[in-house]
């Protein structure tokens, strides 16, 4: 299996100072700063990423455990919301909430949700994130 990789440079110091980051493939890149992260200021930050891997990640895992359940999904769409607070003296990712909807022609609402329940603590994203409590809304549309 391939590794993936991406990398990031901080210039300044936190408040003033400004980042970017670029994936090796050369499809993801972009700049981030205080504001971005911490503020509302346009852009993105680190917990937008990890909202969309983790969205990416459970979607496509919510497709194989249902094709493995002898269900064929038609649409699986994540969204994810990635919280970071102030904890201390620090900053720490204290939830991380996941909404789908799917597409699911014959699906029965409870193996639907047992699947869906099981695909959020096996996809790949949410095991390397299991230190974060994950909230789940999935629903059949």
């Amino acid at each position: 299996m391939p590794t993936r990789n991406a990398s990031a440079t901080w210039n300044g110091d936190l408040k003033s100072g400004n980042g970017n980051f670029k994936g090796s493939s050369g499809a993801l890149s972009g700049n981030y700063s205080f504001g971005t992260r911490f503020e509302d200021a346009p852009g993105t930050n680190p917990e937008e990423l990890i909202a969309a891997a983790h969205a990416a990640c459970f979607s496509m895992a919510l497709s194989v455990g249902l094709a493995k359940g002898g269900l064929k999904s038609e649409r699986v769409n994540t969204t994810a919301a990635v919280t970071i607070e102030k904890v201390g003296e620090g900053m720490k990712i204290t939830k991380i909430k996941l909404t789908c909807e799917a597409r699911v022609p014959g699906a029965d609402q409870a193996k639907f949700q047992e699947i869906a329940n099981a695909t959020k603590t096996g996809c790949p994203v949410s095991a390397a994130l299991s230190a974060v409590p994950i909230e789940l809304d999935a629903k059949l549309v």
